[in-house]
């Protein structure tokens, strides 16, 4: 019987969920869960095999941040834990965890206490629209990273592969770090299925992967 696993990069998906449903509530974590169950599903109709064909769906996100800071320009305190951001961080992951034929993977959040100017504000210097005596705390964003996300993407990649557990592998993300991966389980006969969510990916892409295919709604 033939077998679909389908990954989904968390960090990315959340990301790419904002723009391409923009008139949901992305905040509401159980329409969010169930927008991933969705995916999956839809991912079994256009390659064509039926709902027992779905051998698990893999998550991969991290916890949320859950420490202080002091705001680099007011010098206020702010606690990471009790934002909103990290409140639906934790739903969401509950709601995953709820999800028929679902496995969460967690890696972590490092984080070095320090601050970085966000993308958008140093546009804006660049530009000339703003200058560095008006900056505030909004324009700045704490300087942390995921690690071992992309690593349990690879290890569950390889485990499947080499345990003949699937013949297709859908994997939800968008930059290149899958390559090697996907490389392996090509090797091993795998099927191999890049879902970007219509976001552009590098012309030597192609070459690693046996399809490109996004299924949900195109954004304009």
């Amino acid at each position: 019987m033939h077998s679909t696993a389908i990954l989904f990069d968390g960090a990315f998906f959340l990301a790419r969920y904002r723009k391409v449903w923009g008139e949901r509530d992305a905040s509401d974590a159980r329409t969010v869960a169930k927008t991933v169950f969705g995916m999956a599903l839809e991912h079994l109709k256009t390659l064509d095999r039926p709902r027992d064909a779905l051998y698990r769906i893999y998550f991969y996100d991290c916890p949320p941040l859950e420490k202080s800071f002091t705001k680099p320009v007011s010098g206020d305190s702010i606690d990471f834990g009790r934002t909103g951001a990290a409140s639906f961080r934790r739903e969401l992951h509950d709601q995953l965890r709820r999800q028929r034929k679902l496995a969460l993977r967690l890696g972590r959040l490092a984080e070095r206490g320090e601050w970085q100017l966000r993308r958008h504000s140093y546009q804006l210097l660049n530009e000339g629209q703003l200058n560095w005596d008006e900056l505030g705390d909004e324009h700045f964003e704490p300087d942390m990273h995921q690690t071992q996300v992309d690593m349990e993407i690879g290890i569950d990649i390889a485990t499947l592969a080499y345990k003949k557990l699937v013949d297709q592998i859908v994997l939800v993300a968008g930059d290149a770090d899958f390559i090697p991966a996907a490389k392996l389980a090509r090797h091993e006969g795998i099927d191999f299925i890049l879902d970007p969510m219509w976001q552009g990916i590098a012309p030597d892409l192609h070459e690693h992967i046996d399809g490109l295919q996004s299924v949900c709604p195109r954004p304009f």
